[in-house]
């Protein structure tokens, strides 16, 4: 039989997208606006909720959050792409993950790395400071969502941390615009490659015009942290690493939730935002791929026993039909967490969406799909392959060099320096293996009074929250609670200690770098990494990539969407020891 123009590979990208929308019917253009989630069954099988996402509403973009080992998923992965070749114009499947090669373990932003390689978090990277080893590192998280079909990336963050409390730091390359737009950059040619093509991971890089100023550090995931404020006048800063993804050619882009107060655009969420999608996204820049709206904008949800309201912050009056249209005319193609396709159809039918308007979105789709080769020798992948790269010997390797790369050595006291560590010491321990560390200590004991040193890791300080989503951000406060403080001060009294940070924000340890032997910052790293760099086996290089404020109170008086505006910081920007 023969071919049909859209299904022939000898055919121009362009001229099969035309044959293949011609071909197509409202319900099944609309179904490739919506992007939601979608779950492994037992075993690797095709859930039910699957069948009908893929064989009743003709949806053919699925985010993953939990998967199975590396030959499962790739065996999954294969049972879906042959259900969506069993439909009427056979319209393969696009996969899309989070970030999953570090140590995050929050399904609403990053997941742990299980069987993939492990990394810093990507503030780790900014540490490091290096845009070779970020493109390396997406190189291989490239080759790695490729052996199982992942084939879309809801990464990098390209948002500055200008303010210190915002949880969502650690998924950023840090405070400094032009270092984050080197390594955005770097990231975004490590998965994709000079151009889009069979052998690219596409980039959606995100949160479009910038999701760091978020007034008193909270964030838009809740309607509390809805206001994103520029009391500095510094919205266009905010857009220098989204350039970077642009000139490179990022694939996609994800607007955030949060709605700008006090600036010359209207005070609705981004994805709602035509002065900000059409006119700003489009237009200036002249972006033509795929804007993607963060997640569930649209409807309210049910996880269980709890209810997820719809983040549609600034159009909480709008029904979801009048939502639709506002998000599509400001310039959004689809819609991330949602599965409401039949609203498209009916929009269509009332003639309240264009058939010209949809096909818009509909082509910037179609043509990624075709790009990415997932009509032709990309479609499935092969489970042996899966199971040998995914988390191999080599990737793993790099990864803990990255992890002792961007540790950061921010205080070493002592007329002798504290560090490095000598062999044979007696070494207290706490968040640390024990098993590990006595392969670097003389003897590991239990108590601090019998150590010759405390080695500590310890958690950056946050205000834990009530609430099933809340539980898994940390916000609010950089200060350690009284109680701990003054045990961590305690020990540091008895013994030399040192103390590990593990900086997922920045933190208040104003008390604490002027009372331990030495101060490290980690930003994900193994016990094994960490030990490497205090025990000498490793010599720190990296470099803060942020400052670290002095209080709590030089924090709140700062403003949200200028970088370095802590008054007198403890640890600037920059900062790192080495031996």
């Amino acid at each position: 039989m023969a071919l049909l123009p859209y299904q022939d590979p000898g055919v121009p990208v362009e001229a099969r997208v035309d044959d293949l929308i011609a071909r197509m019917t409202p319900q099944e253009k609309a179904g490739l606006l919506f992007h939601p989630p979608i779950v492994q069954g037992p075993d690797g099988t095709l859930s039910d909720a699957t069948e009908r996402l893929v064989g009743e509403l003709g949806l053919s973009h699925f985010n993953v959050h939990k998967l199975a080992d590396p030959r499962t998923t790739a065996q999954w992965h294969n049972r879906l792409q042959e259900r969506a070749a069993d439909t009427r114009l056979g319209i393969p499947v696009t996969l899309s993950s989070d970030p999953r090669h570090a140590f995050t373990d929050n399904p609403l932003a990053s997941v742990f790395a299980g069987d993939f390689s492990r990394w810093p978090e990507f503030i780790g990277m900014a540490a490091a400071g290096d845009a070779e080893l970020v493109r390396e590192q997406a190189d291989i998280v490239r080759r790695e969502y490729l052996a199982v079909g992942l084939r879309v990336a809801l990464h990098p963050m390209a948002d500055l941390a200008t303010e210190p409390r915002w949880a969502r730091i650690s998924g950023t390359f840090g405070e400094d615009a032009h270092l984050a737009a080197r390594l955005v950059a770097a990231y975004v040619k490590g998965l994709q490659g000079e151009t889009l093509g069979p052998d690219s991971v596409a980039a959606m890089t995100k949160h479009f015009p910038g999701g760091g100023p978020q007034l008193d550090g909270e964030d838009p995931h809740f309607s509390y942290g809805r206001e994103q404020v520029y009391p500095g006048g510094m919205f266009e800063h905010h857009l220098i690493p989204f350039e970077a993804a642009f000139a490179v050619g990022g694939s996609q882009i994800m607007p955030y939730y949060g709605l700008p107060v006090g600036t010359e655009y209207e005070e609705v969420g981004f994805c709602f935002n035509a002065d900000v999608i059409r006119d700003l996204l489009r237009g200036r820049y002249g972006f033509d791929g795929i804007v993607c709206a963060d997640w569930n904008v649209l409807t309210a949800k049910s996880l269980g026993p709890v209810d997820i309201e719809a983040r549609g912050w600034g159009v909480e009056e709008l029904d979801v039909p009048d939502r639709v249209v506002k998000a599509l005319e400001a310039g959004v193609d689809q819609f991330g967490g949602e599965s409401c396709a039949p609203v498209v159809v009916d929009l269509l039918e009332s003639g309240r969406l264009t058939a010209d308007r949809v096909d818009r979105s509909v082509r910037r789709v179609l043509r990624e799909k075709f790009r990415l080769g997932l009509f032709d020798e990309r479609r499935y992948v092969d489970p042996d392959a899966a199971e040998a790269v995914v988390g191999h010997a080599e990737h793993r390797a790099r990864g803990l060099d990255a992890q002792r790369r961007s540790t950061v050595l921010l205080t070493n006291r002592g007329e002798t320096p504290a560090l490095p560590l000598a062999d044979g010491l007696r070494v207290y321990v706490e968040r640390i293996d024990p098993d590990v560390a006595a392969g670097y200590a003389g003897e590991i004991v239990a108590d601090p009074a019998q150590a010759d040193v405390a080695v500590l890791r310890v958690n950056a300080p946050f205000e834990p929250r009530d609430g099933f989503m809340e539980s898994m951000f940390r916000q609010g406060s950089l200060e350690f609670p009284d109680a701990e403080r003054d045990r961590l001060l305690a020990i540091a009294a008895a013994v030399p200690t040192v103390v590990v940070l593990q900086l997922d924000r920045p933190a208040v340890a104003t008390e604490l770098a002027g009372a331990c032997a030495a101060l490290l910052a980690d930003f994900g790293a193994e016990d094994g990494a960490v030990l490497d760099v205090v025990f000498g086996r490793h010599t720190p290089t990296a470099k803060l990539p942020f400052d670290m404020p002095s209080s709590m109170r030089a924090v709140r008086e700062s403003r949200p969407d200028v970088p370095f505006d802590t008054a007198e910081p403890v640890f600037r920007f920059g900062h790192g020891l080495t031996y």
